[in-house]
């Protein structure tokens, strides 16, 4: 089933039970996102709000917040289609008769794919202009939000030079300061960033026009990794498996999605910025106010019944987390062609992405390993991976506990861990020096077993444990996490405990807030990850320079306590969560078998 619109979806997935919808008056401010919250973390079903405070406009959240809703959007096919375009890149060179009739599906099915223009659509059945963005039931989803955010624009751009450099469609949170005017939160690394930054140049604005709605597959090419000037709506149209219709913009300007539910339509001055933020990110903490540019809105497009989709992100496992990992499963097959020497890759949602990566790659001659790392750190948005764990059998790397069991039993610390000072990392990482700057660290486990790694933990005879360690818990083998002082009482105690005899054995200590997250991958992850900066937060037994390169000997401690220069995570408001618990009935009439918990210790 080709589903070329949101409204498609939304009734494929009422009719899979895999929608609620609610009824009772809502509020944008902070109440939605609180009832998405505790659906999503129960594996509840998308929603659908029909009465929206403030606005004409439906809304739908949690469209993609589950595997199965993945599923049923897309199902196997554009799987089947990418794996099949691998294998004709191999066994289609030198084409033959019979080779080329065995792909004739899979040319078929391309000749599907592109884009179609019409004469019109659904989007212009409306127009405000000039723009009314206080119609847009924008939701706000955190107590300390800078105020509403669009938060599934569809962000289309042109390249602005005279050859151009095809189209970009990118997915950029959006603060709403009033009725014309958002901010444009272009991070590192971001096509639509690179047109703006190319108009800028030149002293001109760059036009820009953001989607809401159309075909599901809009929301999964925008954030996918591609690599630069390949183009989204290809993606999106290969997802959706059928050509996407346009319509001319009738003020001129980019053409028009047909089937979108939103268009606005307006520029991006150049040597405009304004404070963008704080906004709840998807590491599960806030990214502060920063200066961005400003995107202009002149006119918005939309249906006559225009349904609004938002999505609310936080501490993972949140809806990114589901379109990331189907991404990824999307994706793989295509890493061996860009980078031959990698044959599996897998970033970590629960990390946010961007902090932590696995490879499993070749070593064919000896350090080649090295060599693939640097390719897959110099790779498009991978290039931002914080830290990367290397290995060179052939694993499952979802199962990070595997994966880095299988890590820390091979590496030797003084050949196989890099720490990479003065980088680039990710906008929403503030681990670092400072913005977009800090460091990254590579661990590489190759070949046979080095040490037997402890299971459980044990204090060597006649040790205790060092002074403001209150606890100490395996996360597995290999690695201790201990609880630490909190980081203001002594920001050196990782250093101080690194060589300390209590981790004999252990390879790997991390120093956490609470040893409990131990207990989970998930938490783990989480924890230990988004906290640490390879360059400023890594403490082993001992180093020595030696020919320019530092050799480092185990345990390596890694200081995962929050800092004070850390934003604060992300945590609902008292008088919301008691709003929510007093209302869910409410919502849901009929009863729902999510249990209503707050969505997090509140404020």
């Amino acid at each position: 089933m080709v589903l070329s619109n949101l409204r498609d979806f939304l009734t494929l997935l009422r009719r899979e039970g895999e929608l609620a919808e609610v009824s009772a008056p809502v509020d944008p401010n902070l109440e939605i996102a609180e009832i998405h919250r505790r659906v999503i973390a129960a594996g509840g079903p998308a929603l659908l709000f029909t009465n929206v405070k403030g606005s004409p406009h439906a809304v739908t959240t949690n469209l993609f917040g589950t595997a199965r809703r993945i599923e049923l959007a897309f199902g196997r096919r554009p799987l089947e289609f990418v794996k099949q375009a691998v294998r004709a890149v191999h066994e289609l060179l030198p084409p033959t008769p019979a080779a080329l009739w065995s792909f004739r599906g899979f040319g078929m099915a391309g000749l599907k794919v592109g884009l179609t223009k019409r004469g019109s659509g659904p989007v212009l059945e409306a127009m405000e202009s000039p723009a009314r963005l206080d119609q847009l039931p924008a939701i706000t989803s955190w107590p300390e939000d800078g105020g509403p955010f669009v938060t599934y624009p569809l962000v289309y751009t042109e390249h602005p030079g005279p050859d151009g450099h095809g189209h970009n469609l990118g997915m950029y949170r959006m603060h709403v300061y009033d009725a014309q005017t958002t901010g444009m939160h272009w991070q590192i690394q971001k096509g639509g960033g690179f047109h703006y930054a190319a108009a800028e140049q030149q002293g001109r604005a760059l036009p820009v026009t953001v989607f809401l709605g159309g075909p599901p597959a809009l929301i999964l090419a925008a954030v996918a990794p591609l690599p630069e000037n390949v183009p989204e709506l290809l993606l999106a149209s290969l997802l959706m498996g059928g050509r996407i219709p346009r319509v001319a913009d009738p003020r001129g300007g980019y053409p028009l999605l047909a089937e979108a539910e939103f268009a606005l339509a307006g520029e991006v001055a150049p040597r405009v910025r304004r404070a963008e933020g704080p906004f709840g990110d998807h590491y599960g903490y806030y990214s502060l106010a920063h200066d961005f540019p400003v995107f202009q809105v002149q006119r918005v497009y939309h249906r006559r019944d225009a349904i609004y989709p938002a999505t609310v992100v936080g501490k993972p496992r949140q809806e990114d987390f589901f379109i990331g990992d189907y991404l990824q499963e999307l994706l793989s097959p295509l890493f061996p062609l860009v980078m031959p020497s990698v044959r599996d890759i897998w970033s970590y949602g629960e990390t946010g992405f961007h902090s932590l990566a696995a490879a499993v790659v070749h070593e064919r001659y000896a350090r080649e390993a090295l060599a693939s790392a640097f390719r897959i750190l110099g790779e498009g948005q991978l290039s931002l991976t914080k830290f990367l764990l290397i290995t060179d059998a052939q694993r499952d790397l979802r199962d990070f506990k595997g994966t880095f069991e299988h890590v820390l039993a091979r590496a030797r610390f003084e050949t196989d861990l890099f720490v990479f000072d003065q980088t680039a990392m990710d906008t929403l990482d503030y681990t670092g020096t400072a913005l977009n700057r800090g460091s990254k660290g590579v661990l590489m486990g190759l070949g046979e077993p080095v040490r037997e790694l402890p299971g459980a933990f044990q204090l060597p005879a006649g040790a205790a444990l060092p002074q403001g360690v209150s606890a100490a818990r395996p996360f597995c083998a290999g690695c201790l996490v201990v609880r630490g002082r909190p980081y203001a009482e002594e920001p050196r105690q990782a250093e101080r405990i690194a060589g300390h005899a209590a981790w004999d054995g252990w390879p790997m200590v991390v120093l956490a807030d609470d040893a409990e997250i131990a207990e989970s991958s998930e938490r783990f992850l989480w924890a230990a990850f988004t906290r640490f900066e390879p360059g400023g937060d890594m403490w082993p037994a001992g180093r020595e320079l030696v020919r320019h390169h530092v050799t480092y000997r185990a345990p390596i401690v890694i200081d995962a306590r929050m800092k004070p220069q850390y934003p604060k995570d992300v945590r609902p408001a008292r008088a919301t969560v008691e709003l929510a618990d007093g209302r869910w009935g409410e919502y849901f009439p009929q009863g729902m078998a999510q249990d209503p918990r707050p969505s997090g210790d509140p404020e």
